[in-house]
């Protein structure tokens, strides 16, 4: 698709999200919940035209457009909460977690279509000097082992580096949730992640150096690898409910799924942040090893605690994670049963 046809068959959908966005204004209680599920749907699809023309056209002005829109649409949909610490600290402490936890299964999903093949593809190149053969000329292989792979870690300033990784990060999970809505890309960038993942730690096991490529990839690694994990599972589960909606029409399903994907992604930014942080300041750095791989290991396991534990809580207040469930305006038919029976066992 050349960017006038992709002009041409989007643009209508941006010029209603616009003019959601002006009805809207400072806060999506304006809009009724028909408009509003209209609004989170352009405001999900928008998002993917933004990483597709990021990625394939070289157009400052239609990314400049498309970065606008998503912005000012995420600031509606999240300013319909009062913008207090109170409400940031409910995000994390029962919104996010309760997302999560609802979410399991589809995570389990994306990480088992991630990680089988990164282990199968990492055995089979670890064991079979053919197959390694096969990866890349003797001379490119020695280099990445020698030296490419850790080099690429000190290959700018931390801050500098630290953005760079942030922001391609990103653009992979948005691509992983985006093309969930019709389920085959989502499994095709999962699985593709792992096994690039599987091929660079065959290569090092093959050579007897697989101490050096954990030590490189253990530290930001856990953590970025869970937040494509979640972005993918996100968007498996807004494409599942698509295919099978259950006791719901596709319509409600659909649109309960993406109040319930935006809180992932939201939250997706946030671990991010801290593996592009730690991959620019402590991945490349002077510490030892054994520091580094602990840190990383910390973290992930404090965000698995965070997850489960304040999930598992949240779950028992009959949460789900959809953005704007404690609001009736906001709320499903499905989220107001499940919260008022919540109610009723509290009481």
């Amino acid at each position: 698709m050349d960017i006038d046809q992709f002009l041409t068959r989007n643009s209508g959908s941006w010029a209603r999200l616009e003019q959601l966005l002006k009805r809207a204004g400072h806060g999506a209680r304006r809009l009724d919940p028909a408009e509003l599920d209209e609004l989170i749907r352009l405001y999900q699809r928008t998002s993917a035209h933004l990483s597709y023309a990021s990625t394939n056209f070289s157009d400052p002005g239609l990314t400049m457009r498309l970065s606008r829109l998503v912005s000012q649409a995420g600031a509606v949909i999240y300013g319909t909460q009062p913008r207090t610490w109170r409400a940031f600290g409910r995000f994390f402490s029962q919104t996010l977690p309760a997302a999560l936890w609802y979410s399991r299964r589809f995570f389990l999903v994306s990480a088992a279509l991630t990680f089988v093949p990164a282990i199968a593809l990492g055995i089979w190149l670890a064991n079979s000097p053919k197959a390694v053969d096969a990866t890349a000329p003797a001379a490119v292989r020695q280099a990445l082992i020698d030296h490419d792979f850790t080099a690429y870690y000190r290959s700018a300033p931390s801050i500098e580096f630290a953005t760079h990784v942030y922001t391609n990060n990103v653009e992979v999970s948005l691509e992983a949730f985006a093309g969930g809505i019709v389920l085959i890309p989502t499994v095709l960038i999962l699985v593709i992640n792992g096994a690039n993942l599987g091929v660079d730690g065959g290569l090092f096991a093959a050579a007897g150096q697989s101490g050096k490529f954990w030590g490189s990839v253990t530290p930001h690694g856990l953590i970025e690898l869970t937040s494509v994990v979640i972005a993918g599972g996100a968007g498996l589960a807004l494409g599942w409910a698509l295919v099978s909606p259950g006791d719901r029409s596709r319509r409600e399903a659909v649109a309960e799924e993406g109040r319930r994907a935006i809180v992932l992604i939201f939250g997706t930014v946030f671990t991010l942040a801290i593996a592009g942080t730690i991959e620019g300041f402590v991945t490349g750095s002077d510490l030892p090893t054994v520091v580094r791989v602990g840190i990383g290991v910390v973290v992930e396991v404090a965000f698995l605690a965070y997850a489960v534990i304040c999930g598992r809580a949240a779950h028992r207040q009959g949460l789900t994670g959809a953005i704007g469930e404690r609001d009736e305006g906001w709320a499903t038919p499905l989220s107001r049963q499940r919260l008022e029976l919540a109610g009723r066992l509290d009481s």
